[in-house]
């Protein structure tokens, strides 16, 4: 009987692992975003396990407390203050310091201008030297805010010797992500011919539609054929 009175209070101390898989931390940031998690959670995944009494949140929302619950203040901790709490070790005490290292170098480091994309020069600068020497044809995006400055460039696909996929989904969703304005769609021939094909109208028309429905507007597309170009908006084609 003491036994089985003993092997129940054992399981009266529940560990994370025991909740709901939505409430985990990790699984929490990885489902909802970081945006979703308290303080103590988010440092609960700093440091990853509690000890013998406490849970990794448990633990973290003591450690907040002991820093008055001020973010700030924790920063402010030393190696030896972070050590004074019973299961803080060296190597949580080294994660929860160099979270607070990385942060602050990160609002230490400049933000590079962002080009402002003005005219299809501007844009076959940036794209050209991606493209010209490439012997399969590449379908690039500019994203571009309001003011047509550049917000990213990425490769949507990679194809063969003559073609490639402009997958207009894909698009548009990295273009809401990112919260783009405007739209130049890129692609490349390598055979030299910097021409527009009928394929190559049909798809810039079929992206062209797809971005007026979610208030984008697509203001080129250019064809870069090693460092020459074609450009849609110059040839009056958009």
């Amino acid at each position: 009987m003491g036994s089985f009175i003993f092997l129940c209070n054992m399981r009266d101390k529940f560990t994370i692992q025991d909740w709901a898989v939505e409430d985990r931390p990790r699984e929490k940031f990885l489902e909802r975003g970081p945006e979703s998690l308290s303080d103590a959670e988010l440092l609960a995944i700093l440091i990853r396990a509690g000890n013998r009494d406490e849970n990794a949140i448990e633990l973290a929302r003591r450690v907040l407390r002991g820093a008055e619950n001020s973010l700030k203040n924790l920063n402010g901790f030393t190696f030896e203050d972070l050590k004074r709490f019973r299961g803080i070790g060296i190597g949580k005490a080294l994660s929860i310091m160099a979270a607070f290292e990385l942060g602050k170098r990160c609002q230490m480091e400049s933000t590079p201008a962002m080009p402002q994309v003005y005219s299809s020069v501007t844009a076959a600068a940036i794209v050209i030297p991606l493209l010209k020497d490439l012997h399969h044809e590449e379908c690039w995006v500019l994203y571009l805010n309001k003011s047509n400055k550049l917000l990213g460039k990425e490769r949507i696909s990679k194809g063969g010797l003559d073609t490639t996929v402009v997958d207009v989904r894909i698009i548009i969703k990295k273009a809401l992500q990112k919260n783009a304005c405007h739209l130049i769609l890129v692609h490349n021939h390598p055979s030299g011919n910097r021409y527009a094909g009928e394929a190559d109208k049909i798809q810039t028309n079929k992206l062209q539609k797809a971005a007026q429905m979610c208030d984008i507007k697509l203001v080129d597309h250019i064809i870069v054929a090693g460092e020459n170009y074609f450009s849609f908006a110059d040839e009056g084609l958009l």
